[in-house]
C-alpha cells in the first residue's frame, strides 16, 4: 500500500503530534483517556491530532470491548526512511566496502 508522503510529512510536522507518537511508540494499546493524560490540551485537540495521524496510517486502532486502542504504525515512517535517506546511505555502504577491498589488496602487495 503506497502511503501519501504529504499527509506523512503534515502529520510529523507537528510536535504535539510527534509527542503523541512518542508516547505509543513506549507504550501501546492506549485508550484517548491515557492519551490526554500528560497533554496540556483539551480531549477534542488530541482527538484531532488523532485523527491526522490515522489519515496518514502513522496510528491504527483497535477496538477492545468499548474501549478504542491506538498504537503505532511505523510503516510509513519506514516508508520514508527508505526513500530519503536509505538510499543515501546505500552508496556510503558501497563505497565503504570499495575502500576496504583496496586496502586489503594494498596490504597483501
Amino acid at each position: 500500500m503506497a502511503i501519501d508522503e504529504d499527509v506523512v510529512f503534515k502529520a510529523l510536522a507537528d510536535a504535539s503530534r510527534r509527542k503523541l507518537l512518542d508516547r505509543l511508540r513506549k507504550k501501546g494499546g492506549l485508550t484517548l483517556n491515557q492519551l490526554c493524560e500528560k497533554h496540556d490540551m483539551s480531549r477534542q485537540a488530541v482527538t484531532k491530532h488523532l485523527v491526522l495521524l490515522e489519515a496518514a496510517n502513522l496510528v491504527v486502532t483497535k477496538k477492545q470491548g468499548r474501549e478504542k486502542l491506538h498504537y503505532l504504525n511505523p510503516v510509513p515512517i519506514h516508508e520514508i526512511y527508505m526513500r530519503w535517506i536509505g538510499k543515501f546511505e546505500q552508496g556510503r555502504i558501497a563505497a565503504l566496502h570499495n575502500l576496504k577491498h583496496a586496502l586489503e589488496e594494498n596490504n597483501h602487495d
